[in-house]
C-alpha cells in the first residue's frame, strides 16, 4: 500500500492553515483526535491509528496560529504562564472538542478529541445492561475507570443522559473542561465548569451539597480531597459518578484507598464498603471484524461478600469474587476480551495489547491453536 493511499485527503490551503478546515476533516473522517505539532502535518487518530493528513510539515509558526485562531485568551494565557491549557469548544453544529495546548521545545503543540453531539445509548455502546439498574438507585458511588482514551466519558454520558430522560433528578456534572452538552429533559442538569464555573473540584464538591442535588458526576477524581469529597457525598444519599485513571476494579479500589495517609486508611475502606456500589474498568479496542471501535468492560457490583472483602482489606481476592458473581452480571475484563477475540471482533494483538495479565491471554489463544497477529486496514476501508 502506497503513502498516498495511507493518507487521509483533507483540503487545506498549504499557504494560510485554517483550523476550521481541520476540524471538518477530523468530523467527516470520524477521527477520534487530531494532532497538531512541530515537524509533522496534522495528524488524525483514526480507529485507533495515527494518519497524517495530505498536507504540509507544520512549522512553529503554523501551530501557534492554529492555536491562535481557536483558544480563549484566558487559556492562552495559561499556556504562557504555566505551558499548557485545556479547555472545550463546540464545531459549529457538528461537533464539540476538548483541546489540549502545550508547549514542548518551545514550540506549541494541540490535542484536539472529538466529542460527538449525539449522546449513544446503552445498546449502541454495549454497557453492562445491570448498569440500568443501578443508576436508579438514589444514593452510592459508582466509578467509570480505565486508561486515557477509552471511552469513560462517553459511557458516563451515556448513563446521565438515561436518567436525564427518564427520571425527575437534579443532575449536577463539575468537570474539566465540559465535554457532552446535557439539556433539560425530565430532569434539571447543571453543568460546571473548573476554571470557569468554580476553581477547583474540591471547591466544586464543597458548595454542591447546598444545591439539593441527586446526582452528582465529578469528572475527574484526581487529588486526595476530591475523593474524601466524593465519597462523603455518596454518603450522604446522593449517586456519585466519578472516573479514575486505573485498570481493573480491584486496582482502583486499592488506588483509592492508596491515596490516603495510613492512619487514615482503615476509616476509608469501612467507608467505600458502604458508599461503593460498582465499578466500571473499561479500554477500547480496534475491530477486526469493520473499520471502528468497541469497549470491553470489567465490572464489579459490590455485594456483602464483597463489601466485606474491602472492609477486611483483602481486595486481592476481588477477581475470584467477580468470576463467582457472574450471576450478579459481573465480568473479568480479561474473560470479556476473550470471548470478543473468539467472536472474531478483535483480532489475538489487540486482546493481548489491552489484558490484564498479557502472559496468560497469550499462553491460550496458543493452546486454541490462533495465530497472534494484527488486522490491517487498507484506505479504501476509510470513509472520507
Amino acid at each position: 500500500m502506497s503513502s498516498t493511499e495511507d493518507t487521509p485527503r483533507a483540503k487545506v490551503e498549504s499557504s494560510s492553515m485554517q483550523i476550521d478546515r481541520l476540524l471538518d476533516t477530523v468530523v467527516r473522517q470520524g477521527a477520534s483526535d487530531l494532532h497538531v505539532t512541530v515537524g509533522r502535518p496534522p495528524t488524525l487518530r483514526l480507529n485507533g491509528r495515527l494518519r497524517s493528513l495530505a498536507t504540509k510539515v507544520l512549522t512553529s509558526e503554523d501551530t501557534m496560529s492554529l492555536m491562535k485562531q481557536i483558544a480563549p485568551e484566558r487559556n492562552q494565557q495559561e499556556l504562557q504562564e504555566n505551558g499548557g491549557s485545556d479547555f472545550g469548544i463546540a464545531f459549529s453544529t457538528l461537533a464539540r472538542f476538548r483541546c489540549s495546548i502545550f508547549k514542548q521545545r518551545g514550540a506549541v503543540s494541540m490535542v484536539m478529541r472529538q466529542i460527538p453531539n449525539r449522546l449513544m445509548t446503552f445498546e449502541e455502546i454495549g454497557l453492562p445492561e445491570i448498569c440500568l439498574d443501578l443508576i436508579r438507585r438514589p444514593r452510592g458511588l459508582l466509578l467509570v475507570t480505565g486508561p486515557t482514551g477509552s471511552g469513560k466519558s462517553t459511557s458516563l454520558a451515556t448513563m446521565i443522559d438515561h436518567i436525564n430522560q427518564n427520571f425527575e433528578r437534579h443532575i449536577v456534572t463539575v468537570e474539566d473542561p465540559i465535554e457532552f452538552y446535557h439539556y433539560h429533559k425530565k430532569s434539571v442538569v447543571n453543568q460546571r465548569e473548573v476554571g470557569e464555573d468554580v476553581p477547583s473540584f474540591t471547591e466544586a464538591l464543597k458548595r454542591v451539597l447546598r444545591m439539593d442535588p441527586d446526582v452528582v458526576l465529578v469528572g475527574e477524581m484526581r487529588d486526595l480531597e476530591t475523593i474524601e469529597a466524593a465519597i462523603r457525598a455518596a454518603e450522604t444519599g446522593h449517586l456519585v459518578f466519578g472516573t479514575l485513571h486505573t485498570t481493573g476494579a480491584a486496582g482502583t479500589i486499592n488506588r483509592i484507598i492508596d491515596a490516603f495517609p495510613t492512619n487514615q486508611q482503615e476509616q476509608i475502606r469501612v467507608q467505600l464498603s458502604t458508599s461503593l456500589i460498582a465499578v466500571l474498568s473499561q479500554v477500547l479496542l480496534v475491530r477486526k471484524d469493520r473499520p471502528g471501535r468497541l469497549a470491553a468492560y470489567e465490572f464489579l457490583m459490590v455485594t456483602p461478600a464483597i463489601s466485606n472483602l474491602i472492609r477486611e482489606n483483602k481486595t486481592f481476592r476481588i477477581d475470584s469474587a467477580i468470576q463467582t458473581g457472574k450471576k450478579f452480571g459481573m465480568q473479568l475484563l480479561d474473560d470479556h476480551l476473550w470471548r470478543m477475540y473468539t467472536e472474531n471482533r478483535i483480532d489475538a494483538e489487540e486482546m493481548i495489547d489491552k489484558a490484564k495479565d498479557a502472559g496468560a491471554i497469550r499462553d491460550k489463544v496458543h493452546r486454541a491453536g490462533g495465530k497472534i497477529g494484527r488486522a490491517e486496514w487498507d484506505e479504501d476501508d476509510v470513509k472520507a
